[in-house]
Parts: structure tokens; sequence; C-alpha cells
């Protein structure tokens, strides 16, 4: 019968295909894989610290022992045949030109004066931090001990380690008038560490709050690919340097590395590099960090963890332990350093 027949009382619709009806499968069993529960966790977008993470992994990165026979083999090897090379070239110029020889031959004897002045001066720099380091235990053992004399013995080097420092003049003025008052050891060492540290804990303080500002603008700022790495690691290692500069510890280029890498071992020991929600709240709040771009709320993150290594550091380059004075928090140094930096709720 033609759609078109005008007799016919058929629907022209029952003439068109049908859309496919769903098929339904019945499960005689639950399966496990239809639980909720059991489907894989979403990835964790939050920020991670990943600049001061891998600064830390470099910096405490150390090697096998055939690694390091490896190297002093080579450097040995490199040291004789630069020797042996130079020598060379000396006595070829002395053969052939007599000035020009002797012109060689004072660039030598200069060129490894040098080298043994910044030897001695890294040897020293050793000795500081050996010395602040001695300081630090036998304030800690007179402490524990109650011994008074030994008390004031640690007072005694920490005023000459002090004595040509401006900004302890006045504390070390109070510290003499008040000393002979004192015959506790531990009412001593906190005198002490008062009159003494405390311009100087402020001058670290300042430190801190530089390098934690520096890393996390380049972080949140620069988008180059290992910026913020090599910014995290040459912040902190000049930061590192200030601070045992500060404390009278003026260490050189490798102890500052050495210094630093005692500094990144013992927070990871402790798990402090580790990305927590405790260290996001020390700065902002879950609602601010949403508001943020990722790229910022990394800033705000290796911020902080730079804070917490510079407050590490305070402590391995401090004379004397915390005690009197309260420890500085990750949170409010954080805070002030990043104050203005990025809004705040």
């Amino acid at each position: 019968m033609s759609l078109h027949d005008p007799d016919s009382t058929t629907d022209p619709a029952a003439d068109l295909p049908r859309p496919p009806r769903p098929m339904l499968l019945e499960l005689e069993e639950e399966s496990p894989e239809a639980d909720p529960s059991s489907a894989d966790a979403l990835p964790d977008l939050a920020p991670s610290g990943a600049a001061m993470q891998g600064a830390a992994r470099f910096a405490v990165r150390r090697g096998s022992a055939l690694g390091r026979l490896a190297r002093w083999v080579l450097g040995a090897l490199f040291s004789l045949v630069a020797s042996v090379t130079a020598w060379n070239f000396v006595t070829g110029l002395f053969a052939q030109n007599s000035v020009l020889g002797w012109v060689a031959f004072a660039l030598f004897v200069a060129a490894l004066a040098l080298v043994v002045l910044l030897a001695l001066r890294e040897w020293a720099a050793y000795a500081r931090m050996a010395r602040l380091d001695g300081m630090r235990k036998a304030a800690e053992a007179a402490r524990a001990k109650g011994d008074l004399a030994a008390a004031k013995a640690v007072v005694a080097k920490l005023v000459r380690l002090y004595a040509h420092r401006g900004e302890t003049a006045w504390g070390r003025a109070k510290l003499a008038e008040r000393q002979a008052e004192v015959f506790d050891a531990d009412a001593l060492l906190a005198l002490a560490e008062v009159e003494l540290l405390t311009p100087l804990d402020q001058a670290a303080l300042a430190e801190v709050e530089a390098a934690a500002r520096q890393v996390a603008t380049v972080t949140a700022l620069v988008p180059l690919a290992l910026a913020d790495v090599a910014t995290a690691l040459f912040a902190n290692l000049r930061m590192i340097r200030r601070l045992s500069e500060i404390y009278g510890g003026r260490s050189g280029s490798f102890g500052s590395f050495r210094l630093m890498r005692r500094v990144f071992v013992a927070l990871l020991g402790a798990g402090a590099l580790a990305l927590t929600d405790d260290l996001l709240g020390s700065f902002a709040s879950g609602g601010v960090l949403s508001k943020l771009s990722r790229r910022f709320g990394e800033g705000v993150v290796n911020g902080a963890l730079t804070a917490r290594v510079g407050l590490a550091a305070m402590e391995l380059c401090r004379p004397l332990p915390f005690a009197a004075r309260a420890k500085p928090g990750v949170s409010a140094t954080t805070s002030r350093a990043l104050a203005g930096l990025m809004g705040r709720g």
C-alpha cells in the first residue's frame, strides 16, 4: 500500500526505522569492579615544591665508593699531567727565550700560590665551622650537667668570637655587667644567648626571608625549565653561606656546600621536605591556594621550604642552641617573607 494512498488509514510513521532498544545484562554475582571505592585515585595536582625537592636531591647526592675513587684517580692524573705540561712549557720557553721563560715561571709560581691560598682559606673555613660546632656541643653539655665553670668557658669563647662585631657591643656590655650576678649554668648561658645572639638572629631571619621571597618569585614568574631548581639551589647556597658568616663561621665555597648538605640531610631525615597539609597551611589556607594558579602555588610551597631550610641552617650555624630565645617558626617566617608578594586570605 502506497504512503500516498488517500484511502489508507495506516500511520506513515509505522514504516520508519525504530531506534535500537538498550540491552540490559543481568549479573549473577556482584563484580568487584562495580564498587566505586575500588577505582583508582585521581592524580594529586596540588603544588609539590618540585624545585626545592630537586635542589635537595642534588645537594645530598653522594656517589658510590667506586665513583669517589674514580674521581680521586682522575683528579690526581689531571694534576700530574697539568704539572708536567706546565713544567715542560716553562723549560721550553727558557730554552727559546729567557725573558719569556722567566715570565712564564713567575705566572706559574703565582698560580701555585693562589691555589695554596684558596686551600688554606677552605681549611680555615672548616676550622671555623668546627669551632662553632664545638661551642654548641660544649654549651649543651654544660647545661645538661649544670656545670657553671664549663658554662663560663663557653661564654668567654663566645665573647671573644664576637669581640669585633659592632652589633654585639651593647650586648657584650650588658653581659659583662650582669655576669657576676649569675651563679647557675643554665641562667648564664641563657643570658649570653639573649644579649649576644639576639641581633644576629634578627639578621639571620632577614636573610632567610629574602631567600624564601626570591625562590617564590622566580618559581611563580619564570616559566623556564629547571630555572626554579637552579634558583633554589643558588639561593639556598648563598643563604647558608650568609648565615654562617653572620654567626661567625665565614665558610668558604666547599664549606658552604658541605653545610648545605648537612642541612638537607637533617631535613630529609626528619621528613621535613615532604609536602604536608600543615606546610600549606603555614602560609595560606586551602581556599586561598585554590584561587591561585598552580605556578603561584608552587612558588608558595618552594618559599616555605626555603624558609624551613634556612631555619635548620640557623640551628646548625648558631654557637648556642635555642633555649632562652624561642625558635623561629616556619609559619611566621614564611608569612613575613611572602607578605605582599602573594594575596592572603
